[in-house]
Formats: structure tokens, sequence, C-alpha cells
């Protein structure tokens, strides 16, 4: 496994991060243990969940699942990096949920407990919340810091605007501010292109990508449909996408071929050759997924192949090839 550190902080990740959003819906509590057992032995040290995560409104079922986890002791707690967020509804009584400094508060308290730790290493906010100033969220954030709740801060889902508007109200308050964000980010989806990787590359801050393979779109889709594949490649959702993009997906899994490489694997590792992003996001369901996304790492791929896949996926914007706001001006 290689490293590399989170934006601008000296805390040290894995190129890949472990995403967590299946257990407990799509993956038994024992089958997570495991698969959490088997990251550390490939050395991934980075793992992702959020206090909704489950798919049973308020239980916080997949911070529960990792909790157990690491409450079997063996350093499993010391050696994970754990990430998670608030934000999304855990509840209908006002204030459980957004960014005020009460749900704040409470949501970090609650995620601290499930999890069964006294810290985070690293609290996102999952969404932006346009009804709550900046300066309450810092404040509330730097309550968590100063208890030795929380050490470091992240985004997801963030325009480059609201990067902006964050930095810069940390900086007002001498605080370190954000060093991660998680956006949707894959060769189908090249917006954050435009603005949200300069500005993350001007304040310093990680990408972590999510949907690295656009709901398994990139992951060979058209093979695993010919083949008579699991359910999420017949899906009426992996349908649509084939529809759209069928020529695109076509050309994508001749050149995977053509490669002698899984279609997962390239798409993993064309996200890590973009600069400034961190550790695309991988949500495997069993450890054989686990596994054979760890070739994404050591996978290089030359300036040929990058040009190969800038012609099949173009970057956004009429003059997508160049940099905000040439992308899309003169």
């Amino acid at each position: 496994m290689e490293y590399t550190q989170l934006g601008r902080s000296g805390l040290s990740v894995s190129r890949l991060c472990l995403g967590t959003m299946n257990f407990g819906p799509e993956t038994t509590e024992p089958d997570s243990f495991t698969i959490m057992d088997r990251a550390h032995e490939h050395g991934v040290n980075f793992f992702d969940t959020a206090n909704v995560y489950g798919r049973k409104a308020g239980e916080g079922v997949t911070e529960q699942i990792i909790g157990r986890w690491f409450a079997t002791g063996g350093g499993r707690r010391e050696k994970t990096v754990i990430a998670t967020k608030v934000y999304g509804g855990m509840g209908d009584w006002p204030n459980e949920n957004l960014l005020s400094a009460l749900n704040i508060r409470r949501a970090a308290d609650e995620s601290l407990r499930r999890l069964k730790t006294d810290y985070l290493d690293l609290y996102q906010m999952h969404h932006v919340d346009r009804a709550t100033p900046w300066d309450e969220i810092w404040e509330a954030f730097s309550v968590l810091r100063q208890q030795g709740k929380v050490l470091y801060f992240g985004s997801s889902n963030f325009a480059g605007w609201h990067l902006a508007q964050a930095q810069e109200a940390a900086r007002a308050r001498h605080f370190l501010g954000l060093v991660s964000e998680q956006s949707i980010y894959n060769l189908l989806n090249r917006w954050v292109e435009l603005e949200v990787l300069p500005a993350a590359k001007h304040y310093g801050v990680g990408v972590i990508p999510w949907s690295p393979l656009n709901g398994g779109l990139l992951g060979g889709v058209l093979r695993k449909q010919r083949e008579g594949g699991g359910s999420r490649s017949n899906s009426d959702r992996a349908k649509d996408g084939v529809a759209k993009h069928q020529a695109a997906l076509e050309g994508y899994e001749k050149l995977c071929a053509d490669l002698g490489e899984d279609p997962a694997n390239v798409g993993l590792a064309w996200l890590l050759h973009q600069e400034g992003v961190t550790a695309p996001i991988i949500g495997p369901r069993t450890t054989e997924q686990l596994d054979g996304s760890l070739r994404a790492v050591e996978l290089k791929l030359d300036a040929e192949v990058l040009g190969k896949l800038d012609e099949l996926f173009p970057a956004p914007g009429p003059n997508g090839s160049k940099p905000a706001p040439e992308a899309y001006a003169w």
C-alpha cells in the first residue's frame, strides 16, 4: 500500500479509503469484520462512514458495526483513521439534522458512542447547510477539537465557492479549517475539475472521490451484462447508464481488455493519477472485491492511455482540456 498526507495536514492515509456504506444493509456483520481485518492486512488504514449509514433511520447501524469491531481489540482502533459525517437526519425532532451547534454537539457524541471510541480522526460535513452561519459551525467544531473529540475536519459535496467560504471563515478564526473534501468524481462525472479541484488545491484540501466507478458503470458493466452478472449490473439504473454512455463504455472496456486490466482497477487508477486526489473510496461487499481493488494502487497509466481515456470521457465544458473559466468561456 502507498500512503499520502490528507490535504495539507500531517495525517498519513492509504491511497485507497475503505467505504463502509454496505456494512449492515448489504454485508453481514461477520463479513464486515472480515473485510475490515483484510483491509488492515493490505495496509488500508483509512475508513469512511457516516452517522446515517445503515438504512435504519436514526440507528447508525454501520457505525455500530465498526464500533463493535473496534471493541474486539488487537489495535484495530489505533491502526485506523476513522472518518464519519454529520448533517443527515437522525430523527424527526427539530435539531436532529443539519449543522447547528446543537446538532453538531449531539451528533458527535452519538457517533463516538456508536463507534466505541473517544475521538474521531476526521469529522466531515455531509452536505452544505445554507441556513447556519460559518461562525457557528466553526465555533462548534473548535469546541470539539478543544475537548479532544475530533482531530481534523472535512466537507462533502461542497462546491468550490463553499470551500472558499469555509476556509476564509476558518482563517478569520485562526483555525486550521478543512483538510479534505469528499466529492463524486469519476471518468463519467468530472464536474469537480472545473471549480472544486482548483479550490481544493489552493486551500490545501485533499480530495476523496466517492462513487469512483459511477455506481458500477466503470467496473465492466457491459461484460457483466453479457455474462449474466450480478443484480447491480442489471438494475434499472445500470441499464439507463449504459443506454446513455454505450459508445464510451464499449471503448473503455475494449481499452481495458487491450491493457489486460480489469475496468474497475483502471477507473480507480485514473483517479489516483489526478492531481489533488488523496484516496478514492472503495465499497467492497466481499473480501474478493477488496482484494481485487488493490491492483489499482500499483497500476501506472502512461500518457497515451490517459489521453485515450480523455477522448472517451472528455472533461466538462466546450474547452474541457483547459482550466476554468477557459473551459467554458473564451
